[in-house]
């Protein structure tokens, strides 16, 4: 009976062993995938004399079936979400602005240039190629939070940041595209900074 039981031993621990290596290779590929998650990076909030601006880059906002989409012709909008509260310690916190800023990148078949589009600005900016104009998607330089004028001086504050790509509705004649669009649907996490006047 002692020899059995040593002859099963061996036996129990290689499955355990085995399936520990199964559950190691299937999670490690699983936190890589979280890593190439869209995301803010970099996040400053500064002003002027007149304006409280956001500087921020996104990392990996360009899926490849986000790419063959706006090579297709499929215009990608990128909505920067920006809510601005007062902290209170006796209170909850005072909800002073809330702005959605819209960037649209479009790419022209015929001229072969891609255009960016902010709105609040009349003229779209044209990059020759796109690997410029994915970098200048992704840099959030100078973006208005909020006037100075709306804040009072010796208090707290903080800005919730989130952008979110929006769903496209295609034309009729471009549905074939609709299977890469269901794909680059994505939302970063919601940041807070926090700033004083």
């Amino acid at each position: 009976m002692v020899g059995m039981k040593n002859s099963k031993a061996p036996f129990w621990k290689t499955v355990c062993i085995s399936l520990l290596m199964v559950v190691m290779t299937v999670v490690e590929p699983l936190s890589v995938q979280a890593d190439m998650e869209p995301r803010m990076a970099d996040i400053l909030i500064t002003n002027n004399t007149e304006n409280v601006f956001l500087y921020a880059r996104l990392v990996d906002c360009f899926k490849k079936e986000m790419e063959t989409a706006i090579l297709a012709g499929v215009p990608a909008v990128f909505t920067i979400q920006l809510d601005v509260y007062q902290e209170r310690s006796y209170l909850w916190n005072k909800h002073i602005v809330g702005k959605e800023i819209h960037r649209i990148i479009k790419y022209d078949n015929l001229k072969k240039i891609f255009s960016i589009t902010t709105n609040g600005v009349s003229q779209p900016v044209i990059f020759p190629d796109f690997e410029s104009a994915q970098k200048a998607m992704a840099d959030l330089n100078g973006i208005p939070v909020i006037p100075i004028s709306y804040l009072s001086k010796g208090n707290n504050y903080h800005a919730r940041i989130k952008v979110k790509m929006d769903k496209v509705r295609l034309p009729f004649s471009m549905e074939y595209v609709l299977f890469f669009v269901s794909l680059w649907d994505f939302e970063t996490p919601l940041y807070k900074v926090r700033f004083s006047y």
